[in-house]
């Protein structure tokens, strides 16, 4: 091993991800580099916070006969990977030995290479892969009984119940509901805008929708066109799109992830070529094309072109301020406002664009919370892990619960529209209170005095 130097000067890096390598999926290297890693996690110890993994992995080693990760059973290491829903955070924020470091450790593409493993062994359940499946359940969407039907089965205690035995998801969980109109089907034309350039930023935008606010919550992404409107944006809606494989990433269906890559890039790509930025209102899935599927198609030309053309929302108006192309009049003061930025968001490293923004509106005091909600996913729903997960989030929902000055907020807010309702139930399980939730976007399109 390399001699010990403590941390890095250079910035951080990674790797591609070498899924297509059939040694890839070789357990028995996977556990050789897990060991490896584990080794270097024992004896730093900084990440314990974060989430289960650690814990996890400590207290094997410290329960096993050498106090060491030599001591411990490699079987058991299933339950560190078990633990891990990839939100990025130790790799980001705490881990002094991330490439370029000579150690080169990069934890959660560990674990992915190990969930991948896991995946390939036939080691994951019917109900993670439905849930993880947002295309299937979310077709429903839009057809009105059906949608009444499927809302009800979410509220009633007896379905929720059979859905825990059957899915394994939780049935305390919340859930979001399916919208009586998909978001794609009832989006109105952009007006005839001219397109004007800026410097840092394309003029006109084409929008990714997601499978979540196309199914779920479409309000969240009018908000977004009504902002677009108000600056006199031109938009589309990308002509065809599939979810963008995040879901399916976390499971370690790597198969899965790239059909939805063949099926996303070639549309998105030809955006890209006719100069349209990319925008996407839900921080994972504008992750998965800025970060993931470009380490995992590292000489794909088209993967590259779409990271270089994806922006998230507050990333793009933000940029178009700085290019003096953004309305900054606003009618409508927010009061006080607890701000949630979501891993995914964190992990893209474009600063505290959404933060900057609503410190514009006048009349409004920002709360910005700044650490993992503890959804991630699909993990804060499963049975196995809601508890868990609720756990993790709860030095979140003390923090959003008060402002600086202790009152409390009017509103609760988080850019990943999932976490923002986790965090509005931990706030309502722990007696925190009840603020109105609203997703950034839609507090923008308030204050700038949109109906």
């Amino acid at each position: 091993m390399a001699a010990a130097r403590e941390g890095n000067l250079e910035a951080p890096t990674r790797h591609p991800i070498d899924w297509k390598n059939p040694d890839y999926y070789n357990e028995e290297s996977t556990f050789k580099e897990l060991e490896r890693i584990f080794d270097i996690c024992h004896g730093c110890r900084r990440c314990v916070s974060l989430c289960g993994s650690f814990p996890t992995l400590f207290d094997l080693v410290d329960e096993s006969k050498t106090g060491e990760v030599d001591g411990v059973d490699k079987k058991d290491y299933w339950k560190v990977v078990d633990q891990c829903y990839l939100c990025d955070l130790c790799y980001m924020t705490k881990c002094p030995y991330v490439p370029p470091h000579p150690w080169n450790l990069d934890f959660p593409h560990t674990m992915l290479r190990a969930k991948a493993i896991k995946f390939k062994q036939g080691g994951v359940s019917f109900g993670e892969k439905f849930l993880s499946s947002t295309d299937v359940h979310g077709q429903f969407a839009g057809i009105p009984i059906v949608v009444q039907a499927a809302n009800a089965v979410n509220s009633t205690k007896r379905a929720r119940a059979a859905m825990e035995g059957l899915l394994g998801v939780d049935r305390n969980a919340w859930l979001p509901a399916l919208a009586t109109r998909k978001f794609r089907s009832g989006t109105p034309k952009s007006e005839d805008f001219a397109v004007r350039n800026g410097e840092k930023t394309p003029g006109k935008v084409a929008i990714f929708a997601t499978c979540y606010i196309n199914y779920n919550e479409p309000g969240i992404g009018h908000d977004l066109l009504k902002v677009l409107k108000h600056n006199e944006v031109p938009y589309v809606i990308v002509d065809k799109e599939k979810c963008c494989g995040m879901p399916k990433l976390e499971l370690g269906d790597l198969e899965s992830v790239d059909a939805s890559k063949q099926a996303n890039i070639p549309v998105l790509a030809r955006y890209a070529r006719e100069g349209y930025a990319i925008v996407s209102a839900v921080p994972s899935c504008t992750l998965m094309f800025k970060q993931e599927l470009p380490l995992m198609y590292p000489d794909d030309a088209d993967v590259q072109l779409v990271k270089g053309a994806m922006w998230d929302p507050f990333e793009y108006l933000m940029a178009r301020k700085r290019d003096g192309l953004l309305k900054t009049e606003f009618s409508r003061p927010l009061g006080k406002v607890s701000y949630h930025i979501p891993c995914h968001g964190r992990v893209q490293n474009i600063g505290k664009k959404t933060e900057e923004m609503l410190k514009m509106i006048p009349d409004t005091t920002i709360n910005t919370v700044e650490r993992c909600s503890g959804h991630a996913g699909t993990f804060g729903v499963k049975k196995l892990y809601h508890e868990q997960s609720m756990k993790i989030g709860k030095p979140v929902f003390k923090a959003m619960a008060a402002m600086k000055d202790g009152t409390a907020p009017d509103y609760i807010s988080s850019d990943c529209p999932l976490g923002g309702h986790h965090i509005a139930q931990g706030m309502d399980n722990n007696q925190l209170g009840h603020p109105a939730l609203q997703h950034p976007l839609s507090l923008v399109r308030q204050a700038y005095g949109l109906d």
